[in-house]
């Protein structure tokens, strides 16, 4: 059972801000995909439950430079 949820991220403003986040993202198991909105400076993340938490999107958004403000 896929979720979904939109998640704040701090620091994104560009092109290359929204590649790293969404590259950083879709490299974990278990996250079918993330689109990064610059204009609200979010991240829509569909994934498995199962297979990933928040502390999966934490660290991932936080190697690529950028930090997770919390669920929108």
């Amino acid at each position: 059972m896929k979720e979904t949820v939109e998640l704040q991220v701090k620091g994104m403003s560009c092109e290359h801000c929204k590649t790293a986040v969404e590259g950083a993202l879709r490299a974990i198991d278990g996250i079918e995909s993330a689109t990064v909105n610059l204009d609200k400076n979010t991240v829509a993340v569909t994934f498995d439950p199962v297979k990933v938490d928040f502390d999966h999107f934490t660290e991932a958004i936080d190697e690529a430079g950028y930090e997770l403000i919390g669920q929108v």
